[in-house]
Order: structure tokens, then C-alpha cells, then sequence
């Protein structure tokens, strides 16, 4: 990875369930949607990808998020891709990264959003994160979320 001018942000949650970091990033990708920018999650594993799917289909009543899972023979299409580390979008808009780990591609990003959670692994891991970013040249900002 190399330091680019990407803005960082940390949305530290009040909460420690892997459910509520997944709303979350439902809303996150419903906001940059209403605001036409392309945005790519980044989960750990075909499980949480799956998850994630469903989930932006019913987070929300009267809520429409078009997204797609990434495919290795196109570029992503819809307004929302959802990737794993071993089929990902590596540059674009927005990346909702929902592993425990900076994806080697985050700088080829403008915007990146880390979902910290409460309990003490994720936060162990969020400061982890945090420190990455900073090792590249980018000063990330933290935000409480209630």
C-alpha cells in the first residue's frame, strides 16, 4: 500500500453485537447511494458477503440499496458492490471495510470507513486498523456513534 490522500473515518459503535457493524454498514451504503457515490464492502469471508446481501434487502423498510456481489470477470455495476479478500473491488469512492485488517487496496479509495465495535476484540482491532493508516501517511477521524 502506498499513502494516498484518502480521508479516513472511524465509526465507533456503542454496541459489540457483528450484527449491529452490519446495519450500520447498511446505512452507511444507503447514505453514499442517495449521494451517488460508488461504494465497495469489504467483508471477511462468503458468509458475512451472503449476510451483508440480504441484510441491505431488508435492513430497513421502504429502504432500496441496488448491490451485487463482485465478480472476478467484470468490474462491479450496481451502486454497491459487496467483495471478500479473495474477490474484491480495489479502488473507487467509498470502501466499507468490515475485516479485521487493512485490505492491501484501501488507498486506492477516497473515502474509507472503518465500523469499530464496542467489546474489547474490536476495539483491540480498530486501534490496529487506526495505527495502519496512520504507518501511511493518513490521519484517521474517529466518530462515537450511540
Amino acid at each position: 500500500m502506498q499513502a494516498t490522500s484518502a480521508r479516513v473515518d472511524f465509526y465507533v459503535l456503542k454496541k459489540t453485537d457483528l450484527v449491529d457493524r452490519m446495519l450500520f454498514a447498511c446505512r452507511l451504503s444507503e447514505k453514499a447511494y442517495g449521494l451517488s457515490t460508488q461504494v465497495y464492502a469489504h467483508t471477511s469471508s462468503d458468509e458475512q458477503a451472503d449476510k451483508l446481501d440480504q441484510m441491505l434487502w431488508t435492513f430497513r423498510d421502504g429502504s432500496f440499496v441496488p448491490h451485487e456481489r463482485v465478480n472476478a470477470k467484470q468490474p462491479p455495476r450496481a451502486p454497491v458492490s459487496i467483495g471478500t479478500p479473495e474477490v474484491y473491488a480495489d479502488n473507487g469512492e467509498l470502501l466499507i471495510n468490515l475485516c479485521e485488517v487493512v485490505p492491501t487496496f484501501a488507498t486506492g479509495y477516497r473515502r474509507i470507513a472503518e465500523i469499530v465495535l464496542a467489546d474489547d476484540e474490536g476495539r483491540k482491532a480498530g486501534r490496529n486498523r487506526f495505527r495502519q493508516y496512520r504507518e501511511l501517511g493518513l490521519e484517521p477521524e474517529t466518530h462515537t456513534i450511540e
